[in-house]
């Protein structure tokens, strides 16, 4: 369970990072990470992403897939129009057979939820990016939702 959590914080610290490491490649440091199980697909859906789950149809911002098999887990940031976005991405996800909904929404648009179909488990945030605009950030793994809050013994 620590290296499930381990492999996606890592990837997000990596990235983040990323500007501060001009001295060292980042797909080797990615690389050694991750034991090579990772897709950093840039602006590109990674190809293995499930299909059994629907994107809002935008542009992508970012997108990832990391680890392998059960611990497999897919990240997609696209641009969505506005914060009430998350009415359409909860339409399509509970259409596509997810159960779940947005049980946090903000008090100036966007929200949070999180959604599974028994095989996949997505956690979805809507939220304002600044000047970046509007975004819905996809986290999905296989098996339930990851959780947006961690919880004790985790």
């Amino acid at each position: 369970m620590k290296r499930r959590l381990a492999l996606p914080l890592a990837a997000v610290l990596l990235v983040a990072a990323a500007p501060a490491l001009t001295a060292c490649s980042f797909q080797s440091v990615v690389k050694d990470v991750s034991g090579g199980n990772v897709d950093v697909g840039g602006t590109s859906i990674p190809t293995d992403f499930p299909k059994d789950v629907p994107l809002a149809s935008a542009d992508v911002v970012f997108a990832a897939g990391l680890g392998s098999g059960d611990d497999k887990v897919w990240n997609v940031t696209v641009k969505v129009p506005d914060g009430e976005a998350y009415s359409s991405i909860e339409k399509q996800l509970t259409d596509a057979g997810f159960s779940g909904d947005f049980g946090a929404r903000g008090a100036n648009g966007g929200g949070t939820g999180t959604f599974s179909n028994g095989s996949y488990g997505v956690l979805v945030v809507v939220t304002d990016a600044g000047s970046n605009g509007w975004v819905a950030n996809y986290s999905v793994s296989k098996g339930k939702a990851p959780s947006p809050t961690p919880t004790a013994g985790s």
